[in-house]
């Protein structure tokens, strides 16, 4: 998931889209903040990650897998989820529609 987020970020950050990862530590050992600092630097993810240690994200948007993808639109309303790897082109042109609605 990686790999799109960094794509999508690169391609539509100025047209509006904000990406913002979210790490939800599965083992004790991820908690670190140098730990997230270091693997977001070596992946090369330019857009922000939040820490969420406590998992209180996760439990906001009841997510209960890894990989997950929540889409929200410019009025905060959540339009897509998806749990595991895939759906990049269904995710992508649902980016692409929203996008382009108003505020």
């Amino acid at each position: 998931m990686i790999p799109q987020l960094r794509d999508w970020h690169a391609r539509y950050e100025k047209q509006g889209l904000t990406v913002v990862g979210v790490h939800s530590p599965e083992f004790f050992w991820e908690k670190p903040l140098p730990k997230l600092t270091s693997a977001a630097r070596d992946l090369g993810v330019r857009y922000p990650v939040v820490q969420d240690n406590d998992f209180a994200i996760w439990r906001r948007y009841d997510n209960w897998a890894w990989p997950a993808a929540v889409i929200v639109d410019k009025k905060g309303i959540v339009r897509f989820t998806h749990v595991g790897e895939g759906a990049y082109t269904e995710m992508e042109k649902l980016i692409q529609r929203l996008l382009l609605e108003p505020q």
